[in-house]
C-alpha cells in the first residue's frame, strides 16, 4: 500500500503507545520509515522490541502501564535521555471490553476509561514537558467511529468521544508553545483486535467486513497502513496550522 511520501522524520524522534501490534506498530514502523527515531511503549515489551528490530530505525522498546504515573513518565525520560528529545507523540493505547449495558461490570467499564482516557493523559502530560521547552511538538490521540456511539460499547464510545474533547482543550493550551494536537477516528480497520471483537460477539468476521463493504463509499475495510499515513501528515510540518480537530477515516463521509 502506497505511503504518504511527504513527511520527513529525520531528527525527529516519536513515541508510540500500544505499539506491539496493529495500528501501534503500523505508525511507528511509518515514522521510522520516515528518518524517526523511535520509541515504541506496550505492556508487550517483547512485541514492541520485535517491531522496532524490524525497523532498523534507531529506537527503544520500553514495558510501560500506560496508567501507572510511574511508569509512563520514567518512559518518557528514557526516550529523551536516550534519543535525545520527545516531538510527537501518540496515544494509541487501547483495549475492549465491550458488553451491553446491563452486562458490563464497574471492571470493563473502569478498565477502558483507564486506558484510553487516563492513559492519553498521563502521556499527553509527560510528553508536552519537553514539548513546551523546544516550542515544537505534534500530539496525536486515537479515537474511533465508536465516539459517536455503537451497541454494546458504552464504555468504550464514551472513553472514544472524551479523547475528542480532550483534544480540543489540550489543542487550546499548547498552541502558544508549537504544539499541534488532534485525533483520528478510525472506522473499521483490519486488525487483530478487531477479529477478536467479532469473535467475543459471535459474529463471522468475514461477513462483518462484507456489511462495511457494503455501506462503504470505498469498497474496502481500512488496513492499519491507511491510519500510519493520516498520523504521518499529521504529525508532519505540512500540518502546522491543523489543530483541535477529530478526522475521520472510515472510508466514507463523515463518521462512515
Amino acid at each position: 500500500m502506497p505511503g504518504f511520501e511527504g513527511a520527513d522524520f529525520e531528527g525527529r524522534v516519536a513515541v508510540v503507545t500500544g505499539a506491539a501490534q496493529g495500528i501501534g506498530a503500523a505508525i511507528l514502523r511509518r515514522f521510522a520509515a520516515g528518518g524517526a527515531a523511535v520509541a515504541g511503549l506496550d505492556l508487550q515489551e517483547d512485541g514492541v522490541r520485535k517491531v522496532v528490530e524490524e525497523t532498523g530505525a534507531k529506537g527503544i522498546a520500553v514495558a510501560c502501564d500506560v496508567t501507572n504515573k510511574e511508569e509512563v513518565e520514567a518512559a518518557f525520560a528514557r526516550a529523551n535521555d536516550e534519543l535525545g528529545s520527545v516531538d510527537i507523540l501518540v496515544n494509541n493505547a487501547g483495549v475492549t471490553r465491550d458488553n451491553l449495558l446491563f452486562k458490563m461490570s464497574d471492571d470493563d467499564f473502569d478498565t477502558v476509561m483507564a486506558i484510553h482516557l487516563k492513559g492519553a493523559f498521563l502521556c499527553t502530560r509527560a510528553a508536552q514537558r519537553y514539548m513546551v521547552e523546544k516550542r515544537y511538538g505534534k500530539i496525536v490521540m486515537m479515537s474511533s467511529r465508536s465516539a459517536l456511539g455503537n451497541r454494546g460499547q458504552t464504555n468504550y464510545s464514551a472513553a472514544k468521544a472524551g479523547l475528542q474533547g480532550m483534544v480540543r482543550a489540550v489543542s487550546i493550551e499548547l498552541g502558544p508553545f508549537g504544539i499541534n494536537v488532534n485525533a483520528i477516528a478510525p472506522g473499521h480497520i483490519e486488525t487483530a483486535m478487531t477479529r477478536a471483537t467479532a469473535e467475543r460477539m459471535g459474529i463471522d468476521y468475514e461477513q462483518m467486513k462484507e456489511r462495511t463493504i457494503e455501506r462503504n463509499a470505498i469498497k474496502r475495510v481500512g488496513q492499519p497502513e491507511d491510519i500510519a499515513n493520516l498520523a504521518a501528515f499529521l504529525c508532519s510540518d505540512e500540518s502546522s496550522y491543523i489543530t483541535g480537530q477529530t478526522i475521520y477515516i472510515s472510508g466514507g463521509p463523515g463518521g462512515g
